[in-house]
């Protein structure tokens, strides 16, 4: 889900912060994850990885134009995020099947360059959603997930 949310953030980034920012996701999250991660709380990596999702999502809103350094800046920031995950509860190859998601910047770019803006917008919208509802279901108690006082 963060590389995709990196794509749709990258659709409306200058052409040329794109690249960059794909080798730098690719580099920092091969690199992040071989660091030890499972030194801190999984909660804490998880955390930090749907917060991510959710400002890398919610940035197709910015109005103003996005700087050249958006992109890499948001690359590193995604790769870091991912590598981690990958670090405390993957493998390599799930890593390689996570990274192409970032593709999906080609035909967001294309729908964006249209005026097709308006569905880059809905699908992170999706995405924020997604990631708000992973994040607070694991601390919000749900009925017939712990034991109550009917057992």
């Amino acid at each position: 889900m963060l590389c995709a949310a990196l794509a749709f953030a990258l659709a409306s980034a200058p052409p040329r912060a794109r690249l960059p920012a794909l080798v730098l996701l690719c580099l920092v999250a091969v690199a992040a994850s071989h660091l030890p991660f499972d030194r801190i709380s999984p909660e804490i990596v998880f955390a930090g990885c749907w917060i991510s999702v959710v400002l890398t999502a919610a940035s197709v809103y910015l109005r103003a134009g996005r700087p050249t350094w958006f992109g890499p800046v948001v690359g590193a920031n995604a790769g870091l995020w991912s590598g981690a995950v990958i670090a405390i509860s993957g493998t390599t190859m799930d890593l390689l099947r996570a990274l192409p998601a970032a593709l999906i910047v080609l035909p967001a770019a294309w729908l964006v360059s249209r005026g097709g803006g308006i569905a880059v917008k809905v699908v992170s919208s999706w995405l924020v959603a997604i990631a708000i509802l992973a994040a607070t279901l694991p601390i919000v108690p749900t009925p017939g997930y712990a034991p109550d006082h009917m057992e």
